[in-house]
């Protein structure tokens, strides 16, 4: 039997990968794992010691890795024009990215102009950019994986977070939609959408958000990395529309394993909260 590690760590090894917001939580858990594959890996975040507590952790976890990144905003125009300097001049472009830096946000009626058009210009322009800029790269050679990290809260709209779920909407419009664009290009987009996973977006201490971890009624940040690898390591599907014009557009290749985790979760839960949902291809 083939080891798992050759099977997963064959699409990470030497590949140029991008993670925004790559310095705590989910972006961080994957950065972890990609590292520990070989991948050559830069991070970045908006919090200076965030992003120096990060790479020191990666660093002592595994001296040998090959890791770069800065403090940057991905509102800033300045800061993404940075990262991508770094992405070309250390890493030589961009085969893999995660666009995974987003910050939370309440209800319509709580927020100021200021904090809702921040979260707008970090959850979906940010996501934008960075694709842009990524699938610019990766077309020239036909090949390359985007990854969003959405959330279930576009499935569930809960009225507490009216805003947080206006953007992970967009994101999952978004990737439905790029994905039809960038597949005839050879490049795979992959949607997921995880629900409640322990981070500091999270209003519950962390001894209340490990107890539900327990209780199996929140994810741990390491669940999304996992998820993040096991679509980085499927093979590569012929796009649908070459074979078949006629198709339905929204066509989905949806894994089975996540699939039928999905419907335990679901029928456990009785809701999506818990739940997490991996769109790919």
């Amino acid at each position: 039997m083939e080891k798992l590690t050759n099977y997963f760590g064959q699409n990470i090894k030497d590949k140029k990968i991008v993670i925004t917001g790559g310095t705590t939580g989910i972006g961080k858990a994957i950065a972890d794992v990609l590292v520990s594959l070989g991948g050559r890996v830069l991070i970045f975040g908006r919090d200076k010691e965030d992003f120096e507590k990060a790479v020191a952790d990666i660093k002592k976890q595994f001296p040998d890795s090959e890791l770069y990144g800065t403090p940057a905003d991905v509102t800033k125009k300045e800061d993404i024009d940075k990262i991508l300097s770094i992405a070309d001049t250390k890493l030589g472009g961009i085969d893999i990215l995660i666009n995974n830096a987003a910050v939370a946000a309440p209800g319509l009626t709580e927020e100021t102009y200021e904090d809702y058009k921040y979260a707008i210009d970090t959850n979906i322009t940010g996501y934008l950019a960075f694709a842009q800029a990524a699938a610019a790269r990766m077309k020239k050679h036909k090949s390359g994986h985007i990854i969003n990290i959405g959330s279930m809260s576009a499935e569930s709209r809960t009225p507490e977070s009216t805003i947080y779920v206006a953007t992970k909407t967009a994101i999952r419009g978004f990737s439905t939609s790029l994905r039809k664009e960038l597949n005839p290009l050879g490049i795979k987009v992959s949607l997921i959408e995880p629900g409640a996973v322990t981070s500091d977006m999270q209003t519950d201490p962390k001894k209340v958000q490990h107890e539900k971890v327990e209780k199996l009624e929140m994810l741990e940040a390491y669940d999304i990395a996992m998820s993040t690898l096991f679509c980085l390591s499927q093979p590569k599907m012929r796009y649908r529309h070459d074979a078949d014009p006629s198709a339905p557009a929204d066509h989905l290749i949806e894994t089975h394993l996540f699939w039928l985790l999905i419907k335990i979760r679901k029928y456990i839960f009785h809701g999506y909260r818990y739940s997490f949902l991996i769109r790919s291809q």
